[in-house]
């Protein structure tokens, strides 16, 4: 926020009545007091429905702006700077915005502190509420703690704040709405009002008051002309990166698509599609020189990736990594549903408003048909089939370029033959001997090779025979 947004917000917060996720002083605390009250204020503004909770320095308890000494962007605890202590002791790591300004030539530091999610906030282990003027653990308010949890266990991150209190002239400068009015194929309306009304309806903007507004993480995520502009969002812009080799010693080129999903997706589809190296071994392409890789696997698994990540991991963002002999699709999270099961099971997405709108833009698949169109054509492709890997935070994807069979190892043997078992499954058939030879270019005189691959999958659990013999899911 500027001056000018700081000096209107302080001016609400001296003329409302007294309330609990608002706190007026003079003067520092110490540190652990401090710590208490940003617990204290984020669940306060949680049970009272406030998006953040304030601590003002510099007001007096009469409301009168009398000024601070207070300099919390340099005290420290022991040798760590205090805010960087605070943030370690705050449990989940919620947000807090620490601002230094002049009002009425008068020094004042305000911090805004993210409304309590998904749980109550702690601060060192203990949560704290504040009950009339006073700070007090939560947890001698049973009531208010039960309350508490049952609104945060509705948390999603799309009603999320991105940006709060900004004019209109801001909204539009912020997101780019003739991208939203084309991809949704709607009109767009003359006048300003007509635009901020429609992103009000869509909620990826909410109206607090006269020509102010809050931006939602829904808003910014999909349309936002920089993600820079939105400190929370910045680490979630997705970063592709072409290495020279097998490894990432060597990196060719990088882009970090600053722009949001949904506007700037196409863009960042071409980008990749233009950098894919061509292959020539592909037996069953029409033309001579053809890409390595599908399109599907770009127009599919970016989107999957995007959707489907946890927010709430810092430090991370969705990345897609090309190397010569494969891709690698990351997103933080570990997977809702069994890895095996990505093929034919219907996704689950801890962001569901999110993906919803992504399906409407047709930028996601309808529910489940997107990881199947992936297999089909990696299959049609004569690729090695795809391998998804779920780690403790995180989903990883690999896509690999053509390989002779020869060249695959076991494990590539059968995840190919478990998934084209599954493909055939849920279209209706039955994978078979002559089918899987098919899928993996082997001869019918060699049918013993592929007869062995389906036994070591067999024997893997992954599938099971019926008769014909033909085979079946092992979960079927």
């Amino acid at each position: 926020m500027d001056k000018a947004d700081l000096s209107e917000l302080l001016k609400r917060l001296t003329s409302l009545d007294e309330n609990e996720w608002v706190e007026f002083k003079e003067n520092n605390s110490k540190p652990e007091e401090l710590g208490e009250y940003i617990s204290a204020l984020s669940n306060s503004a949680c049970l009272h429905q406030q998006d953040y909770g304030y601590l003002v320095f510099g007001i007096s308890n009469a409301k009168k702006i009398v000024g601070t000494n207070f300099k919390p962007k340099k005290e420290k605890k022991g040798s760590e700077l205090i805010e960087s202590w605070l943030n370690h002791l705050l449990n989940p790591r919620i947000n807090f915005e620490i601002y230094e300004f002049d009002y009425q030539n008068r020094k004042i530091v305000l911090f805004q502190i993210e409304s309590a999610k998904k749980q109550p906030t702690k601060f060192s282990g203990s949560a704290y509420i504040r009950i009339g003027s006073y700070t007090k653990k939560l947890s001698d308010f049973p009531e208010k703690e039960r309350k508490i949890w049952k609104m945060t266990s509705g948390f999603a991150f799309e009603k999320e704040i991105a940006l709060s209190n900004v004019d209109e002239q801001k909204v539009l400068k912020l997101l780019d709405y003739p991208s939203y009015f084309q991809l949704t194929e709607s009109p767009l309306p003359s006048n300003t009002d007509g635009i901020i009304n429609k992103f009000i309806e869509e909620k990826m903007i909410i109206k607090k008051s006269a020509n102010r507004y809050d931006i939602t993480n829904l808003g910014a995520i999909l349309f936002a002309n920089n993600l820079n502009d939105f400190e929370n969002l910045s680490r979630k812009a997705i970063r592709v990166i072409f290495y020279k080799g097998r490894d990432k010693t060597n990196t060719i080129r990088e882009l970090i698509s600053t722009r949001g999903y949904a506007n700037g997706f196409q863009q960042l589809v071409q980008f990749i599609k233009q950098q894919l190296p061509e292959n020539e071994e592909i037996k069953k392409a029409l033309r001579k020189n053809v890409k390595m890789y599908p399109d599907e696997v770009v127009r599919e698994l970016v989107p999957n990736a995007l959707v489907h990540q946890d927010f709430d991991i810092t430090g991370t963002s969705p990345s897609v990594e090309i190397f010569v002999d494969r891709i690698e699709i990351s997103n933080g999270g570990a997977p809702l549903i069994d890895v095996l099961r990505f093929i034919d099971h219907k996704p689950v997405s801890r962001n569901e408003k999110l993906a919803s709108f992504m399906r409407r833009l047709h930028i996601c698949e309808e529910r489940g048909s997107g990881i199947d169109k992936v297999i089909h054509a990696v299959e049609y492709y004569q690729l090695p089939a795809p391998n998804f890997l779920a780690n403790e935070d995180s989903v990883n994807v690999i896509v690999y370029s053509y390989k002779k069979l020869k060249q695959m190892n076991k494990e590539d043997k059968i995840r190919a033959c478990y998934q084209h078992c599954v493909i055939k499954y849920i279209t209706n058939d039955l994978m078979t001997n002559e089918s899987l030879r098919k899928r993996l270019n082997i001869s019918k005189k060699s049918y013993p090779v592929a007869s062995k691959i389906i036994s070591n999958t067999i024997k893997s659990k992954l599938i099971k025979s019926q008769k014909g013999p033909k085979y079946i899911p092992y979960w079927a």
